[in-house]
């Protein structure tokens, strides 16, 4: 996946942030209502997420959904 991919720059935040919180994939999952599997591709990219899915992991990393996609506007901006 490149790394100029979205989905890719979305995951690799998602994991960022849920790093920091000291969540493993499984709680972040179950706080978001997830599949643990599904947190797995988002955070490696191979999943085009649906927006109700961004909210949720979100709400379970108690951050703003705008968060999840700085790093996406950042490429698109640069």
């Amino acid at each position: 996946m490149p790394s100029s991919d979205p989905r890719a720059s979305f995951g690799k935040q998602v994991r960022k942030l849920r790093l920091e919180r000291g969540l493993s994939q499984e709680k972040l999952a179950e706080l978001a209502n997830l599949h643990r599997n599904y947190v797995g591709v988002v955070e490696t990219g191979e999943r085009n997420i649906a927006i109700i899915n961004i909210v949720a992991l979100a709400h379970a990393l108690r951050v703003k959904p705008a968060k999840l996609l700085e790093t996406i506007a950042r490429g698109f901006l640069a």
